[in-house]
C-alpha cells in the first residue's frame, strides 16, 4: 500500500473534493492504496486546515457534504477492505469517519473492524427505470399529479441554467429558506445565517457549479413575476442528486412551485438516461421524507462508520443540546 493523493482515481467519484476545499476550511487528506495483486482504492478524506492531530478530524465526507466513501478502479476483496479499514483505524486523527450509500457492497460493511461506531440513516431515492412515463404514472401520487397541473395552470415560470448564471438567484431563495427555518425553530436570525454561511457560502455553489459544468443545473421557477423556489441538481453518470432547494413559502406554496421543478428535474433525468434520483437523508415519518415518498422515492438504510479516540463529537452534541434547549430552538 502506499500513501498518496488520489490523483487519477479521484476523477471516478463526484467532484466534490475540489469543491470542498476551495471553498472552507478543509484541505484534502485522502488515502490511496494500491495492492501487489492488482486493484487500487482510494478513500476521498478531508480535514481542516491548521487543526492539531489530536483534535483533527478526516471525514469522507463532511456531514454537510453527503454521502462519500472509497472507490475501487475494480472489485476489492475483503482482505483489501480489511487492510483499508486496517490503515484508516491508525491514522493520527482524533476522529475517522466513512460513509456509504444505501447501494454498497456488503463486503465493506462486513470489514468495518469493532473500533468504529456504526451509525444508521436513512436515504431517498426515486427509481428513473422505465423512463418518465413509468414515475408520473406509477411512481408519483395523484397529489403530486394534481400539484403539477395546477403549477402550470396558474402560470409558474420556470428557467434551466448549466451556466451558472443562476446561482445568485438560488442563494437568495435559499436565504429565503434560512429565515423561515429559523422562524420555525424559534432560533435568532442572525445565528441561522451564521451558522448556514459557515456550511453553504455562496462560493460553495459557485465552485460546484464551476466544477461541474453543465452536471449542474439551477432550476428557478417564478410566480407573478418574483422568484418562487429553485433546486439545484447535480448529475454524474447514472445517478442524479437533488442537492440543495429555496423558496419564498408565500409564493412557492400556494403555486406549488416546488413541486413542479422536481417533476420537471426528473423528466429531465429520464431523457438523459439517468436511473437514480437521489433526495438525500431524512427521519422516517418527518414531513420532509412524506413530501420525498409522495414524490415516489423509497427509504433506504446507509451506514456510516466512525472511530473517535476522544469523544468531542457527543461532546459537542451536548453542547448543542443545551443551547438550543436555552434559546428554545426546535428541531423540525
Amino acid at each position: 500500500m502506499i500513501d498518496g493523493s488520489a490523483e487519477a482515481l479521484i476523477t471516478q467519484t463526484p467532484r466534490w473534493l475540489d469543491c470542498i476545499c476551495a471553498t472552507g476550511p478543509y484541505e484534502d487528506a485522502s488515502r490511496f492504496y494500491e495492492f501487489d495483486e492488482g486493484g487500487r482504492i482510494v478513500v476521498p478524506l478531508v480535514r481542516r486546515r491548521h487543526w492539531p492531530a489530536h483534535l483533527i478530524a478526516r471525514d469522507a465526507w463532511p456531514s454537510e457534504w453527503g454521502i462519500g466513501g472509497p472507490v475501487a478502479s475494480g472489485e476489492p476483496d475483503l482482505e483489501q477492505a480489511r487492510a483499508v479499514f486496517g490503515d484508516l483505524v491508525r491514522l493520527p486523527a482524533n476522529r475517522v469517519s466513512v460513509r456509504f450509500g444505501p447501494n454498497a457492497d456488503p463486503m465493506w460493511l462486513s470489514a468495518v473492524p469493532s473500533d468504529f461506531t456504526t451509525l444508521r440513516h436513512t436515504t431517498y431515492i426515486l427509481d428513473l427505470v422505465g423512463g418518465f412515463g413509468d414515475v408520473w404514472e406509477r411512481r408519483f401520487t395523484g397529489p403530486v399529479r394534481t400539484a403539477v397541473r395546477k403549477a402550470e395552470k396558474v402560470g409558474v415560470e420556470v428557467e434551466v441554467d448549466r451556466t451558472g448564471r443562476l446561482v445568485p438567484a438560488f442563494y437568495a431563495l435559499y436565504q429565503h429558506s434560512i429565515a423561515r427555518w429559523a422562524r420555525q425553530q424559534h432560533e435568532p436570525l442572525a445565528l441561522a445565517r451564521w451558522r448556514r454561511h459557515r456550511i453553504d457560502p455562496l462560493s460553495k455553489f459557485q465552485a460546484v457549479s464551476e466544477t461541474f459544468a453543465d452536471s449542474c443545473t439551477v432550476w428557478l421557477a417564478s410566480y407573478q413575476g418574483q422568484h418562487a423556489a429553485a433546486l439545484m441538481v447535480l448529475r454524474h453518470g447514472p445517478h442524479v442528486k437533488y442537492w440543495r432547494s429555496g423558496m419564498v413559502k408565500e409564493l412557492a406554496n400556494p403555486s406549488r412551485a416546488t413541486t413542479l421543478l422536481h417533476k420537471l428535474a426528473i423528466e429531465d433525468a429520464c431523457e438523459a438516461g439517468c436511473l437514480f434520483y437521489h433526495m438525500g437523508d431524512s427521519p422516517p415519518g418527518s414531513s420532509v421524507s412524506a413530501f420525498k415518498e409522495r414524490l415516489g422515492a423509497r427509504g433506504y438504510t446507509s451506514f456510516g462508520y466512525r472511530r473517535e479516540l476522544i469523544p468531542l463529537t457527543s461532546i459537542d452534541q451536548r453542547l448543542r443540546s443545551v443551547a438550543k434547549h436555552l434559546i428554545g430552538f426546535k428541531d423540525e
